[in-house]
């Protein structure tokens, strides 16, 4: 990847001219645990003191040694210890099917990780730095499996996850061939100038890192305005950071949410494959890790109108009101429903398909969970 950059602008709107509905993931009850999912504590040790990270692996099946994706969460609002495991199935399953190992680290103070949360107030250089060596201790941990291929790994994150990837670029750890950056950054409204903070630390660790990157933002994202992050990417190239931004235009209602959205992944993956191929690491689907690509959801069964209250498989008042609830959240959404009496939702984040068929199954009795709508489409098939 040369030195120098470039900027790819998409036009305005793309992602509704694409559809929410056409990249629509995980469709099936059992795709999540289908997933060679575990969870270990990695022990991360600072002085006297060890704290446990709470981080999840996917490993696939197979002899190995498997290249390695860290993919580093973002920050909710509220206390970081009520924010939950951090599940990016869409990138997961991305990484997996061309046989990567993925890893997903929760961070200090975060989830069921111990130890807390090191903000480091208003120095939001500070606060990367710090988020970085729990990646750094996670990835020792990775690095020492006979699974892992140390030789070759990337780190990506998103919003605060983001941050901590720029961050941690600045390491230099040995076998990291790429970064990759959606909407990274942290939202201080209670600090002075704080986007300026951003950009000034992005300079900082530009000055440091010598790995190359791939940045995505969007002009519609409602933690960071294109100043900012045009700031940042700037200021960081200035300093000698390798970086190529994809400036991608509007998405959606926020362009903050691209990463863990179905719709998103039309944008992101193409410009992440070519990123891949650039860096020398894997960039297409193996054969062998089929079984873990993303499931493609139904198409429009033609069943009903998405707003046919009256044709709903279930029409007790729970699952009335939950199909009222459902039709006025925004896409990414899902509805699951069982013909003898049971139902399910969900909305936004990762999977939600997944997720609806998850929540359906658990409140069924008997019969089996099959998905009604997604986003404004009915999906629905009668059984024979």
């Amino acid at each position: 990847m040369p030195s120098s950059y470039r900027i790819r602008s998409r036009a305005r709107g793309m992602a509704a001219a694409l559809g929410l509905a056409a990249m629509a993931f995980c469709a099936q009850a059992d795709a999540a645990t289908a997933l060679p999912e575990s969870v270990v504590m990695v022990p991360k040790k600072s002085g006297l003191f060890t704290t446990e990270l709470e981080t999840t692996l996917y490993v696939p099946e197979g002899p190995g040694p498997f290249p390695i994706a860290v993919i580093n969460h973002g920050k909710a609002s509220g206390d970081p210890r009520f924010q939950a495991r951090y599940r990016p199935l869409i990138a997961v399953r991305f990484f997996l099917e061309r046989g990567y190992a993925v890893v997903v680290p929760m961070r200090q103070g975060f989830s069921r990780s111990t130890g807390s949360y090191i903000g480091g107030g208003c120095n939001v250089e500070s606060n990367g730095r710090e988020q970085a060596g729990d990646v750094e201790s996670v990835l020792n941990y990775v690095t020492a499996q006979p699974w892992a291929d140390k030789t070759r790994i990337v780190v990506a994150g998103q919003s605060h996850g983001g941050w901590t990837t720029l961050a941690f670029g600045t390491l230099g750890y040995p076998g990291v061939k790429g970064l990759i950056d959606f909407a990274g950054g942290l939202r201080q409204e209670q600090c002075v100038s704080w986007q300026q903070g951003l950009i000034g630390a992005a300079g900082a660790y530009g000055k440091e890192t010598r790995t190359p990157s791939l940045w995505f933002y969007g002009d519609n994202d409602s933690y960071f305005p294109p100043f900012a992050w045009r700031g940042m990417h700037e200021r960081y190239v200035a300093a000698g950071g390798r970086a190529r931004l994809v400036a991608f235009g509007v998405f959606g209602g926020d362009s903050h949410t691209l990463f863990g959205s179905p719709a998103g992944a039309p944008i992101w993956q193409p410009e992440v494959v070519s990123f891949l191929r650039e860096i020398g690491l894997p960039d297409q689907p193996q054969a062998e890790f089929a079984r873990y690509a993303a499931v493609a959801s139904p198409p429009a069964s033609g069943f009903a109108s998405i707003d046919a209250m009256d044709r709903i498989p279930d029409q007790s008042a729970a699952a009335l009101g939950g199909y009222r609830v459902f039709l006025g959240k925004a896409s990414p959404r899902a509805f699951a429903v069982n013909a003898q009496g049971g139902w399910g939702s969900a909305w936004g984040g990762d999977d939600p398909a997944g997720r609806a068929m998850e929540s359906c199954a658990r409140k069924s009795r008997a019969g089996e969970c099959h998905l009604y709508a997604i986003d404004d489409q009915v999906v629905w098939k009668p059984t024979p």
